[in-house]
C-alpha cells in the first residue's frame, strides 16, 4: 500500500490469485497512517466489480479522530460489510462497534454472533448513543490536533534526510533497515516505538511511531532520537 490505500495492481495481483476476500483499513491505517482517497476508491471498485463473490470488509475506526472524507469500496461486490468501532474515538472500554452491509453477510455476522456473547450490553448502546448525541467528541479539533503532531514529527524527520508516512491517524511509519537496532537504540534514548514486523508480511523493515501522548517539547528531542538510531534513509513505499 502507499498513502492513498492498498495499490491497485498488487489487489489486482491477490484476486487472480484467488483472494475471496478483501480487508480496507478506510482511514487512520495502522501503522502507517493511509487513507483511501477517493480516486483510489473508484480505481479499486472498478477492479472489484469483476470479482463480484469476493467479500469486502471496511474497517473505519479512524471515524472520529480524521479530517478526511470516507472514500467507500463497499457495494461493488455481493457481499461487503462497514464496521465503526468506538475504541479510538471515546476508549476501548466500551468495547462496541456498528456494523453495515448486504443482508446476507450481516445475517451470517448476526448468527455468529448468536454462538458467542450472543448480545450487546444495552447501557453501553445508551452510552455511546449519548456520546454520539451530545457531541463529546468534537472530531474536528481531535483530527486537528493529530494532524499537528504527524506533521510536526515528519517535518522534523524530514529535516534530519529521515523519510516518514502518516496522512492520518495517531501513527507514523518510518522505513528503517534493521527494526530491532532501531527499537532498541531508542528505548536506550528513552523513547518506545514499536517494530514493524508485527504489521508487515511481504514489505521492508519499519517502525511505527504514536504521536497521542507527544508534545510539542518533544518533537524535536524525539526527531533527533530517531534520525540517530535509524542513520539511514528509508524507502518510499509503505507495503
Amino acid at each position: 500500500m502507499d498513502d492513498d490505500g492498498p495499490v491497485v495492481a498488487d489487489v489486482a495481483r491477490a484476486l487472480r490469485s484467488g483472494a475471496r476476500a478483501l480487508l480496507i483499513t478506510a482511514r487512520a491505517q495502522n501503522p502507517t497512517g493511509a487513507a483511501l482517497t477517493p480516486a483510489r476508491a473508484a480505481e479499486l471498485r472498478d477492479l472489484l466489480s469483476g470479482f463480484p463473490d469476493v467479500l469486502v470488509v471496511e474497517d473505519d475506526h479512524g471515524h472520529a479522530i480524521v479530517d478526511v472524507p470516507l472514500a467507500p469500496v463497499g457495494g461493488a461486490t455481493r457481499h461487503w460489510a462497514l464496521a465503526r468501532s468506538t475504541a479510538k474515538a471515546y476508549g476501548p472500554d466500551l468495547r462496541l462497534a456498528v456494523l453495515t452491509g448486504d443482508p446476507v453477510t450481516i445475517d451470517r455476522v448476526r448468527g455468529r454472533h448468536r454462538l458467542g456473547p450472543g448480545w450487546v450490553s444495552h447501557l453501553l448502546q445508551r452510552a455511546v448513543v449519548h456520546l454520539w448525541r451530545s457531541g463529546a467528541v468534537d472530531v474536528a479539533r481531535v483530527a486537528a490536533s493529530y494532524t499537528a503532531r504527524r506533521t510536526a514529527l515528519l517535518t522534523a524527520l524530514t529535516q534530519r534526510g529521515i523519510t516518514g508516512f502518516g496522512r492520518t491517524g495517531m501513527n507514523v511509519w518510518i522505513p528503517v533497515p534493521d527494526e530491532t537496532a532501531a527499537v532498541t537504540a531508542l528505548l536506550r534514548s528513552g523513547w518506545v516505538a514499536a517494530p514493524g514486523s508485527r504489521y508487515r508480511v511481504a514489505s521492508g523493515p519499519g517502525i511505527r511511531i504514536t504521536v497521542s501522548s507527544l508534545t510539542d517539547a518533544e518533537i524535536m528531542p524525539f526527531a533527533e532520537a530517531i534520525a540517530a538510531a535509524v542513520r539511514r534513509r528509508g524507502g518510499t513505499r509503505l507495503g
